[in-house]
């Protein structure tokens, strides 16, 4: 933990003229998770909250650097869906006219993160249905929406955290897919349908008895919403990998979570399940071989994942179904 040290002196002067501390020495610790933002608790007297600003170099490996005007996406964003679901996000409490940063409500430690649940084992199907009918709920909200496709227009920080680390990376890694990445890349770009999250997985997703709460939209963009449950299904399978002699649990929660989201979005695109089982494929190759790969596989386990991607990327399965069928094989083999 620090106090009021110099490295915060400016941002703790800003807190202080907005009135969110009151103490002369209130004390700031960094929280973890994530690569793209510093994030840090503030706790002032018996008040806590969260400070959030975007960095302009992410904390990965690779060079990676993205426009820090992503804080503003993520602010709107955050007051988009919590007018469509309300208490889906945590509660905004105050931005500066800069947008640079803002400070929202600290969850409690009632919360618990969806993804270390996950890697522990636990596979309550809650989280899972309640995650999908939210997304549906969002994406069904903003369908065509002029006015969000205008608010939301932020194709250039979706290249910059999204495209370009992930699938075009991920095409200079692995050249053999690469014209299959790519093309899948610029479909994505020429996309404008309805509010995307753009970082929709299990770390980004508290849970609490009766809340589940959505964090990090700083990748918020009008596109194909398919993008978002592809994101969170290579979750799924990828963690699947970690018990590949009983699967079955986390496969199951793949698909509580695409049944409950269809069924919130609706009739209003059937086409959405080829496209994002197509793109499942591609953000599976992406997190062995992009800007931000997934920590926890083993070399052995990254050779299965692009195995079974040369093995179906160019024929996709129309249905999600049959995609982790295939996938189970491959577990199996």
């Amino acid at each position: 933990m620090s106090r009021d040290t110099p490295e915060h002196a400016g941002l703790l002067a800003e807190l202080r003229g907005a009135g969110l501390t009151r103490t002369d020495h209130p004390v700031i610790a960094p929280l973890p998770g994530g690569v793209s933002s510093e994030i840090l608790r503030v706790t002032d007297g018996g008040r806590d909250f969260v400070v959030k600003r975007a960095l302009a170099k992410l904390k990965v490996r690779d060079d990676w650097f993205a426009d820090v005007s992503r804080s503003r996406s993520e602010l709107a964003y955050l007051r988009r869906a919590s007018a469509i679901a309300p208490g889906c996000t945590p509660r905004v409490l105050f931005s500066p006219p800069s947008g640079d940063w803002f400070a929202m409500e600290y969850l409690g430690p009632e919360f618990s993160n969806w993804k270390t649940l996950l890697l522990a084992g636990s596979v309550d199907p809650w989280p899972a249905r309640e995650a999908g009918a939210l997304l549906g709920r969002i994406h069904r909200a903003t369908w065509l929406d002029p006015e969000i496709a205008r608010e939301f227009a932020t194709l250039g920080n979706f290249r910059q955290l999204r495209l370009e680390p992930y699938l075009a990376t991920a095409a200079r890694r692995v050249p053999d897919l690469a014209p299959l990445l790519l093309e899948e890349q610029e479909r994505l770009a020429g996309s404008s349908t309805a509010l995307v999250h753009g970082d929709f997985s299990p770390k980004n997703i508290m849970v609490a008895s009766q809340r589940v709460i959505l964090l990090d939209a700083e990748v918020a963009w009008c596109g194909d919403p398919a993008f978002d449950p592809a994101f969170l299904l290579a979750h799924c399978l990828l963690k699947s990998l970690l018990r590949p002699a009983a699967p079955e649990p986390v496969l199951g929660i793949a698909g509580i979570f695409w049944r409950s989201y269809a069924q919130a979005l609706g009739s209003v695109d059937d086409s959405i399940e080829p496209r994002t089982t197509r793109l499942v494929l591609c953000l599976l190759l992406a997190r062995v071989h992009g800007k931000s790969p997934v920590e926890y596989l083993s070399a052995r386990q990254q050779t299965v994942v692009t195995g079974f991607v040369r093995a179906h990327l160019s024929q996709p399965p129309s249905r999600l179904e049959s995609l982790v069928d295939a996938w189970r094989e491959t577990l199996r083999a």
